[in-house]
């Protein structure tokens, strides 16, 4: 029962969490045009009803409290129109909604860490009341005592509601009545409010609701089959449906008195689901064939066949163990194929079979990893709300441009970068925009700031950057803080980019005063933790008075990677294959040297710097001849150079695995190492970082 409860809960936070985002979304557009469409007014109306509802189910009492009340507020609008909000009202209306968001995620956030709700919500209570009583006129009405849409009566045979839908819950499943107002707020989102009603009504007040769900099963009466069979896809999507039977009007009902067809004058059919354990079923499950009657009677009445939904939702923790599954397979793989054993053998079929093996577990690895992949428009649009409450709160005028939303990201690194993109974005509202308007308009820039978050996709990596066109940063202003605090010489010379490293320093603030949003020394250091706990990185560059930009480079899963092996002496080394351009067999003689005694290699009219891996890592073995190794071309998006190698060893499929946290102390991410893999033959396999290899070496 505990498990039950459990699945309850998050079905409730994930269905919450969702509503919060759209609403968000939706208050933040209504803001900009200054007024509610007929159907954002629904909406509202719809989201407040559902989280009052499914609150009330899980005896959420303060949520459900400020939410009825929001309710009752927007029910008087959509009865009234938006007229009865007088436009002077307006931004207080807004003010009051966002007030109201924040309540329930700050909630919903208390609901996750498993902390008590709040007690007194007087405060918010007393200005949702005050402001519908200033809109009205008249003393606060007090809240509605039944939801609108549960006003029909009980007989399941009333005029205008003729198509039923018996539902049956899965035995044992528990809180049917929770169930229910679950299955009903699916539905609201394909059918209307007024295009059916359900048996019993008050899913939420009623303390024998459950129990006559148990005895008799859940009625919904619709006014067209049509609605009835989009209600369909909700129902069968539910994990927690047994089965569903269709019961059309009684012949007698209908314009044509003539006898009924046998097959009418039977029952209706119930379609039984799959039978499933205690635990709530997959909804493809769920899913049961149309009823043979209307099969074997086509031109009595269409087919109202069961239309199973494609989406589902599944938690991230199966997708973890599914990815790492696919991990060891792969790892497995390798292990067969490369197995000593076999070397120096011929074997045509079994060589046939690893190909086919290896295409299948490609395969098996493209799949797992897109059912991971999510675009970042969640987080994006989540910026809007940050960059309108800053403005109203230190007085900026700026404005939000995103741009590549629909990108992909693995959900975890997704979740991972949210807090770095509002870090972000927080300061750039904070330092880098003009406090006063004059100042850019003297500069000869719109008065209006911009600031662009995007993102792209290049080869393995998802490049996000925010972009902000104001002052950029004072360098000398910088240095000196840095000199403050102990970070730089005094006498040292730095270059711009090592200046504004500075600001990724543990602790590091140049604002003089502490604020709500910056001062305190936490920000852009945590943003680099961050990221680079993923396998990212993170790179600033400014103009001053031109503005600020950060890039984010983050894989774009952290998985499953295709790497080539190569050897230095006995040990192993996997460089990302994105990243090979080419690969060569040189001379000594076509190997030129710098001004420092670097080394050069010409290469389609361009010269690349040489880096020999034995000389980097001060390894004991290797090769010293230029003949006798191999040179690898490497490039990224900010650096191309050569790589010296013993051999090629081959190109693999590797599962990225992190370095143990004990290393940390030693930064060796610095120091061009991105982690490690197992190799075939169980070994250890060091993966290079390209763009940290060469700033090594540099």
């Amino acid at each position: 029962m505990g498990t039950g409860n459990d699945s309850i809960l998050d079905a409730y936070l994930f269905e919450t969490n969702s509503l919060l985002e759209q609403l968000d979304s939706l208050v933040l557009a209504a803001e900009q045009q200054d007024s509610f469409s007929e159907e954002d007014v629904n909406t509202i109306f719809r989201i407040m009803h559902t989280v009052k509802g499914s609150s009330a189910m899980m005896e959420f009492q303060s949520l459900t409290t400020i939410a009825h009340r929001a309710e009752d507020l927007f029910s008087i609008i959509r009865d009234r129109s938006l007229d009865v909000v007088p436009e002077t009202l307006r931004p207080e209306l807004f003010d009051l909604l966002f007030q109201t968001i924040d309540f329930f995620r700050g909630e919903v956030e208390r609901i996750e860490q498993n902390q008590p709700l709040t007690v007194n919500i007087d405060s918010l209570l007393e200005k949702v009341n005050r402001f519908i009583a200033q809109i009205q006129g008249d003393p606060v009405p007090a809240p509605a005592e039944a939801d609108p849409g549960a006003q029909a009566p009980d007989s399941p045979a009333d005029d205008g509601f003729p198509y039923r839908l018996q539902v049956l819950f899965e035995e044992g499943c528990g809180m049917e009545n929770l169930r229910a107002v679950m299955l009903v707020n699916a539905i609201q989102e394909l059918c209307s409010d007024d295009s059916f009603r359900h048996t019993p009504e008050d899913l939420q007040n009623d303390p024998e609701a459950a129990a006559q769900i148990i005895d008799h099963g859940f009625q919904l009466r619709f006014q067209s089959p049509e609605d009835r069979d989009h209600a369909i896809q909700s129902v069968t999507s539910a994990g927690f449906v047994k089965s569903y039977e269709t019961i059309d009007p009684a012949p007698q009902e209908t314009e044509a008195p003539a006898a009924p067809a046998p097959a009418e004058d039977t029952p209706p059919q119930a379609a039984p689901a799959a039978p499933a354990p205690a635990a709530p079923a997959p909804a493809a499950q769920a899913a049961p064939p149309a009823p043979p009657a209307q099969k074997e009677h086509p031109s009595d009445a269409p087919a109202h066949a069961p239309h199973r939904e494609s989406l589902i939702s599944v938690s991230l923790s199966k997708l973890d163990e599914l990815a790492a599954v696919v991990g060891e397979i792969v790892i497995t793989e390798s292990m067969v194929t490369s197995s000593p054993d076999l070397q120096g053998l011929k074997l045509d079929a079994f060589t046939k079979s690893a190909r086919q093996l290896r295409k299948l577990t490609d395969q098996l690895q493209d799949v797992s990893m897109s059912l991971r992949m999510v675009p970042v428009s969640g987080t994006f649009q989540k910026m809007h709300r940050i960059v309108r409450d800053m403005c109203k709160k230190l007085g900026k005028q700026a404005q939000l441009v995103l741009e590549g939303e629909d990108t992909e990201v693995d959900k975890t690194i997704v979740d991972t970068i949210a807090d770095p993109i509002m870090h972000i974005v927080r300061n750039s509202m904070d330092h880098g925009i003009e406090e006063d308007p004059q100042q850019r308009i003297d500069a000869g820039k719109d008065p209006v700031a911009t600031i662009v978050l995007s993102a792209r996709h290049t080869g393995s990596e998802v490049i996000i950057e925010i972009q902000d066109d104001g002052q950029g940063v004072n360098y000398d202003a910088l240095l000196n803080k840095a000199v403050q605090r102990g970070l730089a010489d005094p006498d040292g010379d730095y270059s711009r980019k090592e200046i504004l490293n500075f600001l990724m320093a543990p602790g590091f603030s140049t604002n003089t005063e502490v604020t709500e949003f910056s001062g305190r020394g936490v920000g852009m250091d945590v943003v680099r933790r961050n990221v680079e706990e993923v396998g990212g990185s993170v790179s600033i560059t400014s103009e001053p008075g031109q503005g600020m930009t950060t890039t984010l480079k983050i894989p774009l899963t952290m998985a499953i990677m295709d790497g080539m092996e190569v050897s230095v002496g006995s040990s192993v080394f996997t460089i990302p294959i994105h990243n090979i351009r080419q690969s060569f067999n040189i001379r000594t003689e076509d190997i030129l040297q710098d001004a420092a005694r670097g080394e050069l290699f010409k290469c389609m009219d361009q010269f690349y710097p040489v880096i020999r891996m034995r000389d980097l890592y001060q390894m004991d073995e290797g090769c010293t001849e230029i003949e006798d190794g191999i040179l690898i071309w490497l490039e990224t998006s900010e650096c191309s150079y050569c790589l010296f190698v013993d051999k090629l060893l081959g190109e693999q499929q590797v599962v990225v695995k992190p370095l143990p946290s004990y290393l940390n102390r030693f930064n060796i991410k610095q120091h061009g190492i991105a982690g490690c893999t197992i190799r075939g033959d169980g070994n250890i396999s060091i993966i290079l970082d390209i763009n940290n290899l060469f700033a090594y070496y540099q």
